[in-house]
């Protein structure tokens, strides 16, 4: 069973539905006890993090999700639920994410050239870095595959745990993972096929 993590922040019936669609059997859930009892859990979030992050901490959740990946159970952030594994993110303020991604989130304006429209919005290629292993979640797919973005702030300080990049003027980090823990700032469920075999990658490991 994989439960998506409902906290009132993120698209989550086309998550659901992608899943579905897969054959994986999948719950959206806000209550801890079906989290604990799922094989592995999805983080979703659109929006401003520093919400989201106030959102998950009121509901007893973020500190659920931290215990469960503590424990080794597989776990996926999508989008600003990527963000929030990491440290901090420096969205409107300085705000505490879950802190199981080292790294900072933080804006690509300035990062990326002047005549670049941000947010960043569309499709874009993965790539891989250099003298790693591929991932395992992206078992299915090739490097060079594209996949949907739309974000304005984007992970950095996390060399050690990035996993793909893409480039928007700018080398931006992708997707992280540290040990059971993983993140992908697109939307794997708005990437097509792409999307569902990267999905299938995670319900596979």
């Amino acid at each position: 069973m994989i439960a998506i993590v409902d906290y009132g922040v993120g698209n989550i019936f086309s998550l659901y539905s992608s899943f579905k669609s897969i054959g994986a059997e999948v719950v959206l859930t806000g209550d801890a006890d079906e989290i604990r009892a799922a094989d592995k859990i999805i983080l979703p979030g659109v929006g401003a993090f520093g919400d989201a992050a106030e959102k998950l901490r009121d509901s007893g959740l973020a500190e659920v999700i931290t215990a469960q990946a503590a424990s080794g159970k597989p776990l996926l952030g999508i989008c600003l639920g990527m963000q929030l594994l990491f440290e901090k993110s420096y969205e409107y303020g300085e705000h505490d994410g879950l802190g199981l991604i080292k790294g900072d989130i933080v804006t690509m304006e300035g990062v990326v050239p002047s005549d670049y429209k941000v947010p960043h919005i569309g499709w874009n290629s993965l790539r891989f870095p250099k003298g790693k292993e591929k991932s395992p979640l992206f078992k299915y797919i090739e490097e060079g595959d594209f996949v949907y973005f739309v974000h304005t702030y984007f992970g950095t300080n996390c060399e050690d745990s990035v996993i793909a990049t893409t480039e928007y003027g700018a080398e931006l980090t992708a997707a992280v993972a540290r040990d059971n823990v993983y993140g992908v700032q697109f939307h794997p469920e708005k990437s097509g096929d792409v999307g569902m075999k990267i999905l299938k990658g995670f319900i596979t490991l």
